[in-house]
């Protein structure tokens, strides 16, 4: 593991620079495609998959008194099962990898500032020990899992994202937290699976306001609550917009706060005054909401072509969950698919 870092997350933009315009004409929706289409795409196309996403989504939303023998909770096991079963099922990828988190107190953003994500509870003792089988399910399934102590998943994510494109392949990456959004290139697409769809680099700025590549400055400028980063105060999400819609970035915001007042937004007399006072808390709000792309993950192109599944491995777990023929039959499924 490479020693902890204290500078500014490295971004894998490799997209030409957008002119500082509005979206002109119909956006281009990818949306909902067919299973065939899928099928078709994943030929040419890495998945990549942010785990924690639906682990907790499992959680809340499954019957909490789904158990093992034990009487330990099972609910966010089984639902992450059916997710990643079906996904598979849909796509049936050759190069797929799911990233999970690890710790909410080692990563390198918590060196940078101790207060980072220091607003959420730990995990349950019964939701950690789920985390622990849904990894083993992910490699028993015959996929990359991975997770690290000093990067977290979107990390990871964009780091592979990061590989991709040393390899001409581009990265569909699997998700609802639109922090990831600010990894896409015009090749790449969001999906938001079993939610509201897919989303390519077109129609990003239509969903949450700006352009991929301006995602980490305006969390940067308007603050992130969930993962309690502050931002300047005084800057909402409306400012925010408006001031990358006008000026491109946030180093080109601060190269002209001499022309802030150009900016149709109340109070904008005022804003300069406010950016120029809190110029070090946005940067390092920055350092915090960029994603790295070169966290170490050693031999990724090997590690993200899927194997066969281990159907023993697999039955093994779902009988300590208690599990019962519904999910087998499915890896059984799956196995079929990768043989071919």
């Amino acid at each position: 593991m490479v020693a902890r870092r204290d500078r500014h997350p490295t971004c894998c933009r490799t997209a030409a620079k957008r002119p500082l315009i509005e979206p002109g004409g119909e956006p281009e929706h990818v949306g909902e495609f067919s299973a065939t289409a899928d099928r078709l795409y994943s030929a040419t196309m890495q998945y990549l998959i942010d785990a924690s996403v639906y682990v907790f989504r499992a959680y809340y939303s499954m019957p909490d008194d789904m158990v093992d023998g034990n009487g330990n909770p099972v609910n966010a096991l089984y639902g992450f099962c059916r997710f990643l079963g079906d996904f598979m099922e849909q796509v049936n990828p050759e190069h797929v990898a799911v990233l999970f988190d690890e710790s909410l107190t080692s990563s390198f953003r918590t060196a940078i500032y101790p207060q980072y994500k220091a607003n959420r509870d730990p995990a349950p003792e019964e939701l950690k020990r789920q985390f622990g089988q849904c990894r083993r399910y992910t490699r028993a399934l015959g996929i990359m899992e991975l997770a690290s102590p000093e990067y977290e998943a979107d990390d990871l994510i964009g780091t592979l994202v990061h590989h991709g494109r040393a390899v001409s392949r581009p990265s569909t990456i699997v998700s609802r937290d639109k922090d990831l959004t600010q990894l896409l290139s015009r090749d790449d697409i969001f999906w938001d699976f079993a939610g509201k769809g897919k989303l390519d680099y077109d129609r990003i700025p239509e969903v949450f306001g700006v352009w991929p590549e301006q995602i980490a400055d305006f969390l940067a400028l308007a603050g992130d609550a969930v993962d309690n980063i502050k931002g300047v105060p005084g800057v909402g999400k409306k400012t925010a917009e408006a001031l990358l819609k006008h000026f491109g970035s946030l180093e080109d915001i601060y190269a002209n706060l001499d022309r802030i007042h150009e900016v149709n937004v109340r109070g904008a007399k005022a804003l300069a005054g406010k950016l120029d006072t809190h110029r070090d808390a946005a940067f390092l709000a920055r350092r915090l909401t960029g994603i790295a792309c070169d966290a170490p993950i050693d031999d990724a192109e090997t590690l993200m072509r899927r194997s066969p599944p281990k159907l023993g491995d697999i039955n093994a777990l779902f009988d300590e969950a208690g599990i019962g023929t519904a999910l087998r039959r499915q890896a059984e499924r799956i196995a079929d698919l990768s043989r071919f």
